[in-house]
């Protein structure tokens, strides 16, 4: 039983990562809390589907088609498709119709299906064309710089573009990069140490929501329903 993960970084400003995976006699996962969206592609029985991924806000049961193919694209922080604003797909996600296995449709244009190898390149006319763009202000605030606008303005534009608070994204990264700590085999007082969590109790509050497992649990694994892709950023 497992789900099959492989993923890569991208030499993109606008991707934060591409994935594909494979679902072999596994009909649950858990998919942990993420700050980014993402546009998912997957083949079924024969049928391809295409879909936005918003984020999510905490850590959640989900089914999976068993012998199933998926590809996405996780887009950076800050990139935004208006049509489809992302504020309203926080722990949600919105289908696009009609896919088959060479195209699909996306904001009244025809799109060919894009691979693992070519995501780039789709990602790069998306933004020609307008169909994805970036707030500079969140790339601002990312970088720790101060905008030259309001706080009010600030807050507004960074949730219009990523769906969460700045406090909610320090949160899930924090409890993502201690999840990928603790399996990497970085005892738990060390993590707490590391990631500037206040004790025991609060490293587990996090773990719980965010990733839906225990620090033991992330340590012993759990191949019978395993985990959305985490990785080191």
């Amino acid at each position: 039983m497992a789900l099959k993960v492989e993923s890569r970084s991208s030499d993109s400003p606008y991707i934060e990562r591409v994935w594909r995976s494979r679902s072999d006699e596994v009909s649950r996962m858990t998919s942990v809390a993420t700050a980014h969206w993402d546009l998912v592609f997957w083949e079924h029985r024969g049928q391809v589907n295409v879909a936005v991924q918003g984020p999510e806000s905490r850590a959640s049961p989900a089914p999976v088609p068993q012998d199933a193919t998926f590809f996405g694209i996780i887009f950076s922080l800050g990139m935004s498709m208006p049509h489809i604003p992302i504020s309203r797909l926080v722990d949600g996600s919105a289908e696009i119709p009609d896919a088959t296995r060479r195209s699909f449709w996306l904001k009244g244009s025809a799109w060919h299906l894009p691979d693992y190898d070519n995501a780039e390149a789709f990602v790069r006319r998306m933004v020609r064309e307008d169909v994805l763009v970036r707030d500079p202000i969140v790339d601002a605030v990312l970088r720790g710089a101060s905008p030259d606008v309001s706080e009010r303005t600030v807050q507004r534009r960074f949730v219009a573009a990523t769906g969460l608070t700045r406090g909610a994204v320090r949160q899930i990264g924090r409890a993502r990069r201690a999840a990928v700590l603790i399996q990497e085999g970085v005892p738990p007082h060390d993590v707490i140490h590391r990631l500037g969590y206040f004790d025991q109790s609060h490293l587990a509050r996090s773990l719980t929501r965010y990733i839906g497992r225990t620090a033991m649990q992330l340590i012993d694994g759990d191949p019978s329903q395993p985990l959305s892709l985490l990785y080191k950023t």
